[in-house]
């Protein structure tokens, strides 16, 4: 179902669901290690009033998700007609401190004075499907202390007059046939059960008595630390802040890291601006401290995949920071790079994904193709990164950054680029497709490391590195010749072609997306060529839509439910189309995909990764960075067009 509502300090990472419950919780790094059981059991919040009791997941609570505009501050409102109760939320992740806010105003819509009780339980997953995790009671706090190794997580409530949850109840679940300790909640007594261990749950309870129409509000908050020492540090700090200076302070960091992008984010048109804004911050949400990027932190992919998404792909995370570069910001593209120039294997590519903390990533990509020895990358990872590094330089004129990184990133890149390159058709040599599902040399990876070396030369000439400048030209002049290799018979662009072992080529003219979109974006195309690969992308896979957008490639299967289709539309490719539309002179219909787009976004304004072709309804993650700084991107072209 995706997330609706995602909330970030760089440090902690947190995704609520449909129900306005926690069900992500990544700490220390962003999308590594999610400490939360959402697999299996989410967290709870719980109503008791006059003998009843409902979960927030439960289907009578009409629920409302959303974050304000200019931070990353939810806006949630959950209203039961039957137990005439409405909960409004407002949570965050501060912006200084490793703690989860939620600021709960509860209110009483019945006609007479009640006591509403509520319930906050939360199921966290320290440790390896939680078997060795320990749950406490802390009478001096008072706390519960969720723990195991070197994270620690302390959990507490108050009411808005600053008394502490009145009731709790520690337990297990998930083990020995137990549901869970959120259970003993349902009768609206907590039984006091004070440690646990094993697969822990816990639940706190908080009382107000409300008159009619009165609202009074709790606060829940989970700090995140290293050690119990420091989680109680950050606690005290809280307890002596006050959660209101804590929640204005988050405000206004959000308010001053967005007035970086101030007057670039102004000049977009207004129905496009709140969507460009929250992209903004999604993306911003999804940077670790440490540089990665992650493609999602929207764990559901796992109930039905192999794997999550919360990886940073080199190439997702070069197209998240491309916007940012165009808008000045500096301290995240710095990160990005450092990190890239970090964990870049010693010959001069990058590898298929990585961890946020540097260790290499799974991968589905061999080491022999026909039973030779290949590479498992996908060459343009490599390219796209080192092409967001000029992009950087030309717009900060941050030469001392660049220079620094140039000896150890720059040049073994470039010279990789130069050198990864085919007798026999003078093309880069095949590598895994963007979309990384086959092997081959293609047209959109040709043309991204074509600009990528030539973005390299340009760096070597402000640098003085003449040699370097003179050997990356004269590889772009040998790719340049080997171009002609890529047309097919109808005068447009094919999707790949790949050597056999007898040196005879092997061609594919899939209609893909991504073929016009690397020659129209990263060179200087025949306008021929390009326009008839545009055609086609057209005729083939928009046109046969249902409900409009751009599917990746003709028969592309990835989470196609109806196969009677061509392939699910996705966000990315609709865009790169509104772009080509855009420097074409095609403006209206470039305004009709970006509509499109715009229109498949959740009530909160999350972008998945791709729509299903009859119903529009968002498949795959959600939300893609990718697609929300696609969006970004998108807009700022048109408003400069």
């Amino acid at each position: 179902m995706g997330r609706p509502v995602i909330l970030s300090n760089s440090h902690i990472l947190v995704g609520l669901d449909e129900h306005a419950t926690v069900h992500d919780f990544y700490f220390p790094y962003v999308g590594l290690e999610n400490l939360s059981s959402s697999r299996n059991l989410n967290h709870k919040i719980g109503v008791w009033v006059d003998g009843k009791f409902s979960w927030l997941d439960d289907d009578s609570w009409d629920i409302r998700m959303d974050f304000e505009d200019r931070a990353l501050v939810s806006r949630i409102s959950a209203e039961h007609p039957k137990l005439k109760v409405r909960l409004d939320f407002q949570d965050f992740v501060d912006t200084h401190y490793p703690v989860l806010v939620r600021m709960i105003k509860v209110t009483n819509l019945a006609d007479g004075p009640r006591e509403i009780r509520l319930f906050n339980h939360q199921a966290f997953q320290i440790s390896r499907a939680g078997r060795s995790d320990t749950a406490l009671y802390v009478p001096e706090g008072p706390y519960i202390l969720d723990y195991k190794g070197w994270s620690s997580l302390l959990i507490y409530a108050e009411d808005q007059d600053g008394r502490p949850f009145d009731q709790f109840a520690v337990g297990n679940c998930g083990i020995e046939g137990k549901e869970g300790t959120f259970k003993d909640a349902e009768d609206g007594e907590l039984s006091g059960s004070l440690v646990e261990h094993g697969g822990v749950d816990s639940v706190m309870r908080t009382v107000l008595n409300l008159e009619p129409n009165q609202s009074k509000t709790i606060n829940y908050w989970v700090v995140a630390a290293d050690s119990q020492r420091d989680a109680e540090k950050f606690h005290k700090l809280f307890l002596k802040d006050g959660v209101n200076e804590r929640f204005q302070a988050t405000r206004q960091t959000w308010k001053d890291w967005l007035a970086i992008s101030g007057d670039h984010l102004d000049g977009i048109d207004e129905r496009y601006r709140q969507l460009a804004t929250k992209s903004l911050m999604i993306v911003k949400a999804h940077i670790d401290r440490h540089g990665g990027i992650i493609a999602s932190a929207d764990s559901s992919i796992y109930n039905y995949g192999r794997d999550y998404y919360s990886y940073v792909w080199p190439r997702d995370g070069a197209y998240a920071i491309l916007p940012l570069i165009e808008l000045g910001y500096k301290e995240e593209p710095r990160r990005f790079f450092q990190f890239c120039a970090d964990t870049m294997n010693p010959d001069g590519y990058m590898m298929h994904k990585y961890q946020p903390d540097r260790a290499l990533g799974s991968t589905w990509h061999p080491l022999l193709h026909l039973n030779h020895p290949e590479l498992p990358i996908q060459e343009d990872e490599t390219a796209i990164v080192i092409y967001a590094l000029y992009k950087y330089l030309e717009s900060s004129n941050d030469e001392d950054f660049v220079r620094n990184l140039y000896g150890r990133f720059i040049q073994p890149c470039a010279d990789f680029m130069a050198k990864f390159i085919d007798d026999q058709t003078s093309l880069p040599h095949a590598s895994y497709d963007l979309w990384e599902q086959k092997f081959a040399t293609f047209t959109y990876t040709v043309f991204v490391t074509l600009m990528a070396v030539e973005a390299s030369a340009k760096i070597a000439e402000r640098f003085n590195k003449t040699d370097d400048k003179e050997r990356w030209l004269a590889a772009k002049a040998r790719i340049d010749t080997g171009l002609k290799s890529l047309v097919g018979a109808d005068g447009a662009y094919i999707k790949s072609l790949l050597l056999q072992p007898h040196n005879e080529i092997k061609s594919d003219a899939t209609v893909d997306a991504a073929t016009f979109f690397g020659a129209f974006q990263y060179a200087q195309a025949d306008s021929d060529k390009l326009a008839a690969s545009v055609k086609a992308v057209e005729e083939t896979l928009l046109a046969p839509t249902p409900i409009g957008g751009v599917p990746r490639y003709e028969h592309d299967d990835y989470f196609l439910a109806d196969k009677t289709k061509l392939g699910n539309p996705w966000m990315i490719t609709s865009l790169w189309l509104a772009q080509y539309y855009m420097a074409n002179g095609r403006r209206d219909e470039a305004v009709k995909l970006i509509d499109w787009v715009q229109a498949r976004a959740g009530d909160s304004g999350m972008l998945a990764e791709q729509a299903d072709p009859t119903t529009g309804i968002g498949v795959g993650v959600c939300p893609l960075v990718w697609s929300h700084s696609t969006f970004l991107e998108t807009v700022l072209k048109l408003a400069n067009s």
